[in-house]
């Protein structure tokens, strides 16, 4: 089962294994981490913004343009930001590092 590291914006950082196929918003919602997810993952809302860790940002990739629409919603928008609904778990993402920003 892929990992998956949580940095909560209190600094405190949380391991939780996902699912293969799970997305990062499913995995830190159900692990409250300060994940809310409202619309689901429907790429309607910015509640599941991430900010992927440097040396996974390239592996995660880049958002797609409705992604990049939505993220210029997000509080505390960073250039390696990305909505947990978009990252899909998989075994080549085990070890995942991401921030959840804190919401001002």
């Amino acid at each position: 089962m892929p990992r998956i590291y949580f940095t909560k914006p209190d600094g405190e950082t949380v391991e939780i294994e996902a699912k293969e196929g799970q997305t990062v918003m499913e995995v830190g919602r159900d692990g409250m981490v300060g994940i809310e997810g409202t619309c689901g993952g429907c790429i309607s809302c910015a509640t599941c913004h991430v900010v992927v860790d440097p040396e996974w940002y390239e592996k995660v990739g880049e958002p797609d343009e409705d992604e990049e629409d939505m993220l210029d919603l997000a509080v505390g928008r960073e250039e390696r930001s990305r909505l947990g609904c978009q990252i899909v778990m998989s075994d080549d993402l085990d070890g995942l590092s991401v921030t959840v920003p804190e919401e001002f």
